[in-house]
């Protein structure tokens, strides 16, 4: 019943100007008898629109609170059939289309102030996957569009629908209100739908690692590179679902589940992965790939897979070229991958340096990418991608593997492991995707002299950027890196540009941040499985907002030193101070008779040419001295090291272990 109403009244209100002027001028009805029909059917849909509503609200259908327009127009309705009656003038039935224009630019033009609109409301009830979606922003942007479209329209046809009553018969007033604004509606809908299928074409459509099927980019779409882009080594769409079918067959012939991966080729790495996931491995992921490493995480049945020439191990290259050509329904194959029931280990080095295993699922992955896409997306759609960084750490996996793959950005096979590789990158605009460390040896190796590259975006982890970085960063590469700090347990947590932001890091907006009892920041968010959240060990101070915080060091740099704490990060700051030092790392050291502090440090050119041909017990005594400004002599570091450049993995991080390896190396 409720259906039948809904209809009739849909086809009522659309042809009310043509059953106006029928009644009122063709069979000449008297007005208050017409006025009086409008009174009871506007009435019979309120109580028919209340009644459908009333259901929905009950079986908690979603969309019942939008359900409005039933009531506005049948208020109107009765409201103008009423007026109608008392002054039984015909002219406040006619009004009738100037109201309903008037009501819809209200509905329409408040939701442009008070977001979001009201066309994205309507979209995102017909398609469930926009909200949340990595690209409901640019939905959004289009909708907003739409609207204010739509209330111009209401503006126009308003007025002339109100000259229409006024400055007209009833013969042109029902002609333009009950024919020609229709028309032009449609004409609007029309243009609109051709419109929104070319901006669909242009739309961000993620496909991700668990997500993609064979037909989701076409056969020719490049997906890696090797060497320069000029020299047209691809690999293309067609050879990723080729060489992922050799892969599946390959696996599958072996009775192994846990399968250690360690590729320095980002396609080798890719292909793997993906077959590894199809299959339902479980997946091990070290960027060390020393005999003593693997020893340790190897399991008696694990396989060893990687493209370098590692005794014991199964080398890559070679099983692509043994593996026969798969047939074309396979290549056309791409086996489910359930995203929550991906089984991934990530090795990092741990706090002790031995190999630490950190659970992992595509799922967190696959959210966290879907953030950075939603807020960068384009810029990386607009750029080929580079990387300094391995992918089997969880930055490099999620920034130079997950995230390009599932926007289908070209990404460079190899990683650039020398300064002097960026000269190359002058055919077009290039996502680079780095870390601190390696953009201070870039700058440093330019000694000021700008990069020859165009429209550079830069995303850099693995340790904070100072500002004396950022700023010669952006004089290098032409462009201030945008800071992502995560962890491989928590995954990303907040971001900052200093050329914007300043010190203060931005929380990820799915994340929810506070300062603990201890100082330290904890975290909850999509990415950590326990619903109590991840106790990081840094140290942070919240702005005076309390919507951005500041990295005050790590809870783990706190040390005691003959009962007096100290803050090693706090050393290392005032040591940077003295405006001679590039780079420092002071640990704390111990002796058969007491704990002590050491400092390795890296000159800058000041430095060196301030103390060149000076003993080395002079340069000890000066630095020594100029802490003794700040601190007690008991924490001031005893020993320190000059070397030219800190001990650092591939993605920059500088470990306890080879700090201290320089002490034992060397003598005072």
């Amino acid at each position: 019943m409720g259906s039948f109403f809904k209809v009739f009244f849909y086809a009522v209100a659309a042809l009310y100007p043509v059953l106006v002027f029928t009644l009122l001028v063709v069979l000449k009805l008297p007005v208050r008898l017409l006025s009086l029909f409008m009174i009871i059917a506007g009435a019979s849909f309120f109580i028919s629109a209340g009644a459908v509503r009333q259901k929905a609200e009950k079986g908690k259908r979603p969309g019942a609170a939008l359900s409005w327009k039933p009531f506005a127009t049948s208020g109107l309705l009765i409201a103008a059939a009423a007026v109608c009656f008392v002054t039984q003038k015909s002219v406040f039935l006619q009004c009738y289309s100037v109201a309903v224009n008037a009501v819809l630019l209200l509905a329409f033009g408040s939701t442009l102030f008070f977001p979001p609109s009201i066309v994205f409301r309507f979209a995102s009830l017909a398609d469930k996957t926009i909200a949340g979606s990595a690209f409901e922003e640019q939905v959004k942007k289009y909708c907003k569009t739409v609207t204010a479209v739509w209330c111009v329209f209401f503006i126009l046809n308003g007025a002339a629908a109100f000259y229409t009553v006024f400055f007209a018969d009833e013969k042109v007033w029902s002609i333009y209100n009950g024919g020609i604004s229709y028309v032009i509606m449609g004409i609007i809908f029309a243009v609109e739908f051709a419109v929104r299928k070319g901006v669909n074409r242009k739309m961000i459509k993620p496909f991700p690692i668990t997500k993609f099927t064979a037909g989701s980019r076409s056969d020719g779409h490049i997906l890696c590179y090797d060497g320069a882009w000029s020299e047209k080594k691809y690999k293309t769409w067609k050879d990723f679902l080729t060489d992922t079918a050799k892969a599946r067959s390959y696996i599958m012939s072996k009775d192994s589940d846990g399968w250690i991966v360690h590729c320095e080729d980002c396609w080798y790495f890719l292909v793997f992965f993906v077959a590894l996931l199809q299959c339902g491995k479980r997946i091990l992921l070290t960027q060390n790939s020393t005999e003593k490493c693997i020893a340790e995480i190897k399991k008696e049945n694990d396989i060893f897979l990687t493209d370098l020439n590692i005794p014991g191990a199964e080398y890559i290259p070679g099983i692509m070229e043994r593996q026969p050509q798969p047939s074309e329904a396979e290549i056309r194959t791409a086996p489910e991958i359930r995203s929550e029931e991906t089984k991934i280990l990530m090795y990092t080095s741990g706090s002790t340096g031995k190999p630490k295993a950190v659970p992992q699922r595509m799922k967190e992955f696959e959210e966290d990418n879907a953030f950075v896409i939603k807020k960068w997306g384009a810029e990386f759609m607009r750029r080929k991608l580079v990387a300094t960084v391995s992918q089997h750490h969880i930055y490099g996996f999620l920034f130079s593997i997950s995230l390009p793959f599932s926007l289908g950005v070209p990404i460079r096979r190899k990683r650039i492991e020398f300064p002097e590789e960026f000269e190359s990158l002058s055919d077009g605009p290039y996502m680079i995707i780095a870390t601190p460390a390696f953009l201070k040896r870039t700058v440093e190796a330019r000694n000021g002299e700008k990069l020859p590259l165009k429209e550079p975006w830069i995303f850099t982890s693995g340790g904070p950027v100072s500002p004396e970085l950022a700023v010669s960063t952006e004089a290098v590469f032409g462009f201030c890196p945008i800071e992502v700090y995560g962890s491989t347990e928590t995954s990303g947590i907040a971001y900052r540009q200093q050329k914007t932001d300043a010190l203060a890091w931005t929380p990820f907006d799915n994340a929810k941040v506070w300062k603990g009892d201890d100082g330290c920041l904890r975290i909850i968010s999509p990415y950590i499985k326990d619903p109590e959240g991840f106790a990081t060990a840094d140290l942070v101070e919240f702005t005076g907002s309390g919507n951005t915080f500041l990295l005050k060091g790590r809870n783990d740099s706190i040390v005691k030193i003959e009962e007096k704490r100290i803050s090693m990060t706090e050393v290392e700051n005032r040591i940077l101070e003295t405006g001679l030092v590039s780079d420092v790392k002071v640990i704390a050291l111990s002796s058969e008779v007491r704990q002590f502090l050491a400092a390795a440090v890296v000159l800058n050119e000041e430095g060196k040419k301030k103390f060149s041909g000076m003993e080395k017990y002079l340069v000890n005594a000066y630095f020594r001295n100029f802490l003794m400004k700040y601190f007690e002599n008991v924490v001031i570091p005893k020993k320190f090291r000059f070397v030219e450049f800190l001990p650092a993995d591939v993605q920059g991080k500088v470990h306890k272990e080879e700090i201290a390896a320089l002490f034992d190396s060397q003598g005072e």
